[in-house]
């Protein structure tokens, strides 16, 4: 049997799942962002750097393997920036997944495959929608039943 959230907890989880909504969108759009930056480094060999020289935003071909530490370009490093601000956008993702699995009791596996969420391209918005769909529907059906109980 698996255990129930407890009603005394209904309004904690509607505040976790309004921060969930929020940090799954935000984690999914970065990490998307993030499969771009990788594509454009990886399949066509440059990397964006903003407010250069030679512009507002300039493409510069990475450096050849070994002379990284050589090639030193001017400007904002808009690869990097996406990169590490994915990654603390994860870890908020994360605790925003933990403040909603805890109260709704459930299983282990449950946090695994939302957290997955932040790391498997456009899966963070399909949970979003099941999650807060499902949960919303606990909620308002749990709310339902208390209500004329609360009246009497």
């Amino acid at each position: 049997m698996q255990l129930q959230p407890k009603p005394s907890d209904y309004p904690r989880i509607r505040k976790a799942l309004s921060f969930y909504k929020v940090t799954s969108v935000v984690t999914g759009v970065m990490l998307l962002l993030l499969c771009a930056v990788m594509v454009m480094k990886y399949a066509f060999g440059v990397q964006l750097f903003l407010f250069t020289a030679d512009g507002f935003a300039h493409f510069y071909p990475i450096a050849p393997e070994g002379v990284e530490a050589d090639f030193h370009p001017e400007g904002f490093d808009l690869f990097k920036a996406i990169l590490i601000a994915h990654g603390w956008f994860y870890v908020i993702y994360l605790v925003s997944d933990f403040l909603l699995w805890s109260p709704m009791r459930w299983n282990f596996w449950r946090f695994i495959l939302i957290a997955l969420g932040g790391v498997i391209p456009f899966m963070s918005f399909f949970l979003e929608a099941r999650i807060v769909r499902e949960v919303t529907g606990f909620l308002d059906a749990r709310e339902a039943e208390a209500a004329p109980a609360l009246l009497q």
